[in-house]
């Protein structure tokens, strides 16, 4: 036996498990998306278990592209929503990466309290944030507004300002729980969750920069802007592809935040929205998984790419 059959046949149970775990349900989701398979159907009960008698074809496909309202804005929303959270987490993690880098006392702290949102659960934190600080009438968000209200009230009776203030309307709170707000407030409390990852990733990365650099620099005399972008962010480039790639990754399956903000009330993404057809028609939810399926490789590929000429770079 040579020296490479020995090392292929050890590693072929696992090999072999791996792709029938890959491959088994991507299988089984490919056959449902051809077939008419409802889980409820009155009207036609053969179309309630899945055989080959109900095969449809593309039609489960054409279903979803053109007849389902939710399916493209599903589908922006999801975009938009993963874009915002990596801009935000990426903006804020490596703000706040530089400043807790610098020595103060105190620091092992603050450290522990920036990593510590990481660990919440998502649905803990939708809850907290949807109920505690973003209601408009108990969370801070309300009390924050009628304490607005309260001191320009208060300011409407001085003798000069009163005639200024006096033209101020009431502030109302945002409803996060809105058509319009729901998508906001996700990214909001995800951003809040996912940040300290991106601080953690880049604040190590940071302790291995060259201080042999900014010294001479310094001594060039490039002032604090221009060591950050022509040392700091070069330094900090596979880092940031880094975050980017595994963040994409999880957001793009983002569920228990949507479903706690709006349930899905003009705050769909491809996750919920396939949720919402394994409800009862599995063809067309099994359809969109294979739209989900084909988008999620077509992010990973490019996030790849840019991972990859970043570290090549």
């Amino acid at each position: 036996m040579s020296k490479r059959t020995l090392p292929r046949l050890l590693q072929s149970p696992a090999v072999i498990l791996l792709l029938l775990w890959m491959l088994v349900p991507l299988s089984m989701t490919l056959y449902f998306s051809f077939i008419r398979y409802v889980l409820n159907s009155a009207r036609r009960p053969e179309w309630t278990t899945p055989a080959l008698s109900n095969w449809r074809g593309f039609g489960n496909y054409e279903y979803v592209l053109f007849q389902s309202k939710d399916f493209w804005f599903a589908v922006q929303n999801s975009l938009f929503i993963v874009s915002s959270i990596l801009i935000l987490t990426v903006v804020l993690g490596l703000a706040l990466a530089m400043l807790v880098n610098r020595s103060f006392p105190g620091r092992g702290i603050v450290r522990v309290l920036l990593i510590s949102p990481f660990f919440v659960m998502p649905a803990v934190n939708a809850v907290l944030w949807i109920n505690m600080i973003l209601d408009p009438v108990l969370g801070l968000n309300g009390l924050a507004v009628e304490g607005i209200n309260d001191i320009i009230h208060s300011l409407k009776d001085f003798p000069v300002l009163g005639a200024f203030f006096s033209m101020w309307p009431d502030i109302v709170p945002i409803s996060f729980r809105a058509t319009q707000t729901s998508a906001y407030a996700v990214i909001i409390m995800v951003t809040w969750q996912w940040t300290p990852f991106a601080v953690l990733i880049f604040m190590t990365s940071l302790q291995s920069e060259d201080e042999s650099q900014k010294e001479a620099a310094i001594l060039d005399g490039a002032n604090a802007w221009s060591r950050f972008r022509n040392l700091t962010v070069p330094h900090l480039a596979r880092p940031i592809a880094i975050v980017v790639m595994i963040q994409s990754i999880f957001h793009l399956s983002l569920y228990a935040e949507i479903e706690i903000v709006s349930r899905g009330n003009g705050n769909k993404n491809l996750p919920y929205l396939i949720g919402e057809f394994t409800s009862n028609n599995i063809g067309a939810a099994s359809a969109a998984g294979i739209f989900a399926v084909i988008i999620a490789n077509i992010v990973a590929i490019f996030l790849l790419r840019m991972v990859g000429k970043s570290m090549m770079d």
